[in-house]
């Protein structure tokens, strides 16, 4: 009886093939000829595998030999016909395995154990979801074939992707720029050991990993092989932001769908539109909502086309007039020569804040643009006739951006004001006249609070103040008095801003590093000692803006950025040269990329 045996390999798995058990299977092949006779056995076989691997069909099992029946694979076909919006035939007709060549999501329709077990199949049912509401990611690794897509623009998409289930559900994501992320995402190729090897361009584009107790829950993996792309025709590869919005759905708990509409169905279903205007289906919608509930500025009771929608308020904020075409404003400051307002660190970048206008450096220390932005326009909520603010920072916990000024206080969540703000600082019991700075302390992630000669220490995550305090600012050996502002960085140092000069503090020391302060132009905003970029000098100065070699560059997106060094190099060593636009968190490049991409997507 097991005389001859017939070994086969299949992804991974050893099929034992009896002689006597041939029988049924050879008979179903002839059947599936007779119905659809320009099939090949190739294309059986193809089909068989493909049905296995996606939980149609129970894997073969390598104890018992046991193959597939007639009726096992007939109802294994109508039930893929079914999810897939086909025609329920049975056999592997063209339309059938048409469909089965298409670019998909690599986890399968249907669980194992319903497969094994010969019941009814039903659609995978994850058994977790996320048990806290704030989830940071990270993008660990870029693509590395995609001419068309850059670090920039795909971590925006991937922000834009998350945003469309934040938006509706009570959940809260932010990039953090350390190795720890609660979902990670890599752009990678073939096996990468984690089940679901990835087959070359087409096939398995992308997977994510429902949340739980596995250290890779939530992580999401795209496939390297893939022509990713975004705002391009479907012909010319794979959009990344449709296949994110699919697998981030996986990431917090979501099973594939059979629903035509759902953004869920297992099928690349090609680009999905504006990522700044996706809405959901209402299908997906309910689906989450019965996960994680509704978010408390969502309607659930507003259905598809219902006359009483009224039009979303935009997500971003106007395009910053500072593209190269358009001159400085008369009252904007001149970085090189002034002192700040506030600086603080958001979303890992730096922001130099004086009167209406910012400077925005990347993680990188690049600045983004020569010229400074109007606060107003990036941060909608602020009153209009506000001239300045006293002290920013990133709030820890749930990263929301808070600013002051005066004995007020508002409370950002990306770029959007809080509803109820401002409000009254004495919410952190600080004293009525106001705060000179504040930063995130990274010893112990308490947020200190600066004024006159005094300093307060407050814990963000309780929302009090720690007792003891105010205490003498003297106790910060060598930070002056009277700060302008402090911010943590990625170096974890301290730094400390008062006039054109900054002092730096290493880890948990409460003194100063020796050899500061050191010029806040020339280390941080690329100036020499005799720069100006006043508006009245902007056309005397071209060549003199740096000692290095300098040349205006117009980006892709139309800022102007500086392709030029500075002799002294930054803290931390960092070489600084400029880079085009990047988002915060990042919401600027992708607005850019819209508004001046021609036509729809």
């Amino acid at each position: 009886m097991n005389s001859l045996r017939i070994l086969k390999w299949n992804s991974q798995r050893l099929w034992i093939i009896y002689p006597e058990m041939i029988v049924f299977p050879i008979l179903w092949f002839l059947s599936q000829a007779r119905a659809a006779p320009s099939l090949t056995a190739e294309q059986m076989d193809m089909g068989v595998d493909w049905l296995s691997k996606f939980g149609y069909l129970p894997p073969p099992d390598p104890v018992t030999g046991q193959l597939q029946t007639k009726e096992a694979l007939t109802k294994a076909i109508k039930a893929m016909q079914r999810f897939g919006g086909l025609e329920e035939t049975g056999v592997l007709d063209q339309a059938t395995l048409g469909l089965m060549k298409t670019p998909r999501c690599s986890l399968p329709d249907f669980s194992a154990s319903e497969t094994s077990v010969g019941r009814r199949k039903r659609a995978l049912t994850p058994q977790n979801k996320w048990t806290k509401r704030h989830l940071s990611w990270r993008v660990r690794t870029f693509p590395k074939e995609s001419a068309l897509l850059g670090r920039d623009t795909v971590r925006a998409l991937m922000y834009y992707a998350l945003k469309v289930w934040s938006d509706i559900a009570p959940l809260n994501f932010h990039e953090v720029a350390g190795s720890e992320a609660d979902i990670q995402i890599d752009f990678t190729k073939a096996d990468h050991n984690d089940g679901y090897p990835f087959d070359g361009p087409g096939g398995t584009v992308a997977h994510a990993f429902f949340p739980g107790e596995r250290f890779t829950a939530g992580d999401t993996h795209f496939d390297d092989d893939e022509a990713w792309t975004f705002r391009s025709p479907d012909s010319h590869g794979m959009d990344l932001f449709a296949v994110a919005v699919h697998e981030f759905g996986h990431a917090i708990g979501l099973a594939h769908t059979s629903a035509m509409e759902s953004i869920m169905r297992p099928y690349y279903q090609g680009p999905v539109g504006d990522p700044l205007k996706y809405d959901l289906p209402y299908e997906d919608k309910v689906r989450v909502w019965q996960l994680y509930g509704v978010r408390d500025s969502v309607s659930h009771t507003i259905r598809p086309d219902d006359p009483s929608r009224t039009a979303d308020p935009p997500v971003l904020l106007d395009l910053p007039e500072n593209r190269s075409t358009v001159p400085p404003a008369r009252d904007a400051p001149d970085r090189c020569t002034t002192h700040f307002d506030a600086v603080a660190q958001i979303r890992g970048e730096a922001f130099f804040f004086k009167g209406k206008y910012f400077w925005r450096l990347t993680r990188e220390k690049h600045l983004v643009s020569l010229r400074p932005a109007q606060i107003h326009r990036f941060w909608r909520g602020l009153p209009a006739n506000l001239d300045s603010v006293d002290a920013v920072y990133e709030r820890p916990g749930d990263h929301k951006i808070v600013f002051f000024k005066g004995v007020k206080y508002w409370v950002f969540k990306d770029n959007n004001v809080e509803e109820g703000y401002p409000r009254h600082i004495s919410d952190f019991g600080l004293p009525m006249e106001g705060v000179d700075a504040v930063f995130v302390w990274l010893h112990n992630d308490k947020t200190y609070f600066f004024k006159d000669t005094r300093y307060w220490r407050y814990d963000d995550h309780l929302r009090r103040m720690d007792l003891g305090y105010p205490k003498d600012s003297a106790l910060w050996k060598g930070i002056p008095m009277h700060l302008d502002d402090a911010m943590r960085w990625s170096d974890s140092a301290s730094y400390f801003f008062k006039g054109k000069e900054y002092w730096r503090v290493v880890g948990s020391d409460m003194e100063v590093e020796a050899g500061y302060p050191h010029s806040i132009a020339k280390d941080w905003l690329v100036c020499t000692e005799m720069q100006s970029d006043s508006p009245a000098t902007e056309a005397n100065r071209t060549d003199t803006r740096l000692r290095g070699p300098h040349h205006a560059d117009h980006a892709e997106n139309g800022f102007e950025v500086c392709s030029c060094t500075s002799d002294d190099a930054p803290p931390g060593g960092a070489r600084l040269s400029l880079s085009p636009l990047w988002a915060l968190s990042p919401l600027w490049t992708l607005w850019t990329a819209l508004s001046m991409a021609p036509g729809p997507l």
